[in-house]
């Protein structure tokens, strides 16, 4: 649970847009456009039908004249190229007035339970207007267009889980069983934006050039995922859901630890995570970003991957998986080291896929009462010995704090006697916290002798939160992200990474250390090609595309 091997981590079978499409494709989802009036300009409204074995949605979309200008993937923006939301059941005429109300709002409209999640989108500046010259003079984009910019949209928000009257997450997952597992409603969402703007291109150029202009290519059509726009508002969940984090992280873990206990690999398995690793290798040296630092750390990895792979076929007989990991561990850095694990898991699909059922978990924090304070002494000082050991009387390790804005109640980060927003100070100090809950229950131990949880916590109600945390954590294997989040040399990109992995998302492009850039379901099969023999292989994308302009 540190924080930097966690925000090093890379998609794997378990990340929950993989999931949604093999679901998707084993049950032959569906997906046809039921409504589309666009005009010149690619502005006014769509509605695709989303056909289940259980159930019918609606994906309802408002594309907008956007000055290019305004356009903004920050937080405070107030309008986007596409807005959009995913319903439950039919939309007619009436229902689409309502929505096309509300929706373009965003978080000052105000939706219904039918409605599961809302989102908005902004073209790439560059990618989607050279999209559309090319196919308007009957070309396929450039491969190294497609290299440099892999969407046509990206996300900046993707709201669910109840937030303006939307159905919240008990709702969903007790009456919606195709999108019962965590966040499937919104991977869904950007997987149908995708879509749109696949459709949204194709209608443009055939309306700037109707003699010439050509579809898409599928290929390119894989080539081409959603981008998406993450900052500060993501950080605080991994923070506040941490028995939803510990079990990711123990489901992952479990694939590893069953895939570790193919002592013998067989040549076809050990092929299998060759060419797994080679395609990442491949895939790294692919991304084209301007940070420089994420650009040297992606090379740096390929380069690792490639030594790695020359290692592995030269200890090909008799090898065991462990002793990969503990070679990668001795030779190289965390993202190669990730990378491998991936690839192990992308193996073994047969000891893997079925933990995908294990991703949610009730989030329920109990108060054991009756606990003796020793005994939680011990428990603090056995469990969060991490968080014992920074030391809170040096300024860096107060330096920054957390808090929410005024205009959109989003996560922001502070320096500490320097910016203001203090007094909204936000609880995301938690190894600040544990040691300042220790030092009251040693004073209450020494002068009140071995008082039970209950006495402590009624001198001290301000930890009343944190012990019932820290109890209940204590019979988990995972849980608490271990790093002081207000120490001067914080990297919240870790944070942002390590959940965006769990999303399946890849090419991460750090615009600073506050928010990202990256790529989704790049690579993933079509909505036409959703069958139960669809290939189940789109991990690390690369690009394959031949004859384009």
């Amino acid at each position: 649970m540190d924080l930097e091997r966690l925000g090093r981590q890379f998609p794997t079978r378990l990340s929950f847009m993989r999931v949604l499409i093999r679901t998707m494709s084993a049950e032959s989802w569906r997906i046809e456009r039921e409504f589309f009036e666009l005009d010149d300009d690619g502005a006014v409204s769509a509605v695709y039908r989303i056909e289940t074995p259980n159930q019918d949605y609606r994906m309802v979309l408002f594309a907008h004249h956007l000055d290019p200008a305004v356009r903004s993937d920050r937080v405070i923006a107030e309008r986007w190229d596409v807005t959009a939301a995913l319903c439950v059941g039919p939309v007619d005429a009436r229902r689409r007035k309502f929505l096309a109300s509300q929706v373009p709002l965003q978080e000052a409209g105000r939706l219904d339970s039918a409605c599961l999640v809302m989102t908005r989108a902004n073209r790439s500046s560059r990618q989607f207007d050279r999209v559309v010259a090319s196919l308007a003079r009957g070309d396929q984009p450039g491969a190294h267009h497609l290299a440099e910019v892999g969407y046509l949209y990206r996300t900046t928000a993707v709201y669910g889980s109840g937030k303006f009257g939307m159905s919240e997450w008990r709702q969903v997952s007790a009456c919606h069983p195709d999108l019962a597992r965590p966040f499937a409603a919104e991977m869904l969402s950007c997987y149908l934006l995708r879509h749109f703007g696949f459709d949204q291109v194709e209608h443009l150029a055939r309306r700037a050039a109707p003699e010439t202009a050509c579809a898409l290519d599928p290929e390119v059509r894989r080539s081409l995922g959603i981008g998406n726009a993450t900052g500060l508002g993501m950080a605080p969940f991994l923070i506040n859901h941490p028995l939803l984090i510990g079990q990711w992280v123990l489901q992952r873990e479990t694939a590893l630890a069953r895939i570790l206990e193919d002592t013998v690999p067989s040549e076809d398995k050990q092929a299998r995570v060759r060419a797994v690793l080679a395609r990442a290798a491949e895939h790294l040296d692919e991304i084209e970003i301007a940070n420089p630092e994420q650009t040297e750390s992606n090379r740096t990895a390929a380069a690792e991957i490639r030594a790695m792979l020359h290692w592995l076929r030269e200890n090909a007989k008799g090898l065991a998986w462990f002793e990969a990991i503990e070679h990668a561990a001795r030779r190289t850095g965390l993202e190669a080291q990730q990378v491998l694990e991936s690839a192990l898991l992308e193996a073994y699909p047969e000891r893997v896929d079925d933990l995908a059922d294990n991703m949610a978990v009730e989030e329920d924090f109990q108060l054991t009462p009756a606990m003796r304070g020793s005994a939680l002494l011990e428990l603090i000082e056995t469990r969060y010995a991490w968080a014992l050991d920074y030391d809170f009387e040096t300024p860096e390790a107060t330096a920054v704090f957390w808090y929410q804005s005024a205009e959109k109640l989003e996560p922001r980060l502070g320096v500490r006697g320097v910016d203001p927003g203090e007094d909204r100070e936000m609880r995301l100090g938690l190894a600040r916290d544990v040691v300042a809950c220790r030092e009251a229950l040693v004073e209450t131990l020494e002068a009140f002798g071995d008082v039970t949880t209950a006495e402590f916590v009624l001198r001290y109600p301000q930890w009343r939160y944190l012990v019932r945390r820290m109890q209940t954590l204590a019979s988990t294997v995972y849980g608490e992200i271990q790093a002081n989040l207000l120490d001067a040399e914080v990297l919240p990109m870790h944070l942002l990474r390590c959940k965006l992995a769990f999303m399946g998302v890849t090419k991460f492009d750090p615009r600073s250390k506050l928010w990202v850039r990256n790529t989704m379901f790049q690579g993933a099969p079509l909505a036409d090609e959703l069958n139960p023999h669809c290939p189940d292989d789109w991990s690390f994308p690369v690009l394959r595309l031949k004859g384009t302009a």
